[in-house]
């Protein structure tokens, strides 16, 4: 909305930027003004928007970037479960009937919660991925009410742009990815640092306020997509596209 603000050109509702939290915040204070700024624009755009926008829709996927948050560290992850937490407040899951349409709009029956860059991991590290990411989830869904309505976790890749391969490093056989740099065109292999597969491991400091991970570094780089030259009858290489079309429409086809 801050790239095509629409109506909303040059209104205050669109004038902020987050700030650290002083000691003192009094009400005439820059602070206090973002905060209410920000307050105005989640209930002007973001709440109607998610009240408009999911009353037309029963099947929604929800894009994570999981991997970014965890290389950013624990601030980042507890910010994303945060995140995450409101914006499934706005849904309204379950099942829907002849009656639906007139009383309010369509219920979500089938929501997909997607890990993308998959293929920044091997895929030995995929189910520690969307353990995680469930994880991430916990807290909101016990607090909405999801009966009725079906709901998955996944890691994927709309487009794959790595290889696997293992690497040896310090006499120790590691898991990486191949691929070519988006910020210099040349090829590099990547170990991102290995996902715990208990996700409290991550999400415990991550409540906690840590400033870092205490055990564990993880890296993480931008790839470019590879050039394709695909068959007649061939779709670009993917992580489990597939499984997300079927989970969200397979039983409509």
């Amino acid at each position: 909305r801050f790239l095509l603000p629409g109506d909303l050109a040059g209104s205050p509702v669109l004038t902020f930027a987050p700030l650290p939290k002083p000691a003192m915040t009094p009400r005439n204070s820059l602070w206090r003004e973002m905060e209410r700024r920000f307050e105005a624009y989640k209930s002007r755009v973001v709440r109607p928007f998610f009240r408009d926008h999911f009353a037309k829709i029963d099947r929604q996927i929800v894009l994570m970037d999981v991997l970014g948050a965890i290389h950013q560290g624990p601030r980042a992850v507890e910010d994303l479960r945060r995140t995450m937490a409101e914006v499934l407040g706005n849904f309204r899951p379950g099942r829907n009937s002849w009656l639906t349409g007139l009383f309010g709009g369509r219920r979500v029956e089938r929501i997909l919660f997607a890990a993308t860059k998959a293929d920044h991991l091997h895929h030995e590290q995929h189910p520690a991925l969307t353990a995680i990411t469930a994880a991430l989830l916990a807290e909101a869904k016990s607090r909405a009410d999801f009966s009725g309505a079906r709901t998955e976790a996944l890691s994927l890749a709309s487009l794959r742009a790595t290889v696997e391969e293992m690497v040896s490093r310090d006499g120790e056989t590691l898991p990486a990815v191949r691929g070519t740099l988006l910020s210099t065109g040349k090829p590099a292999v990547m170990y991102p640092g290995l996902l715990p597969t208990d996700p409290a491991r991550l999400l415990s400091p991550a409540r906690e306020g840590a400033e870092g991970w205490l055990d564990a570094d993880y890296n993480l780089m931008g790839f470019a997509p590879a050039r394709l030259s695909l068959k007649p009858g061939e779709g670009p290489p993917h992580i489990r596209l597939d499984r997300a079309v079927q989970f969200l429409i397979g039983d409509r086809l």
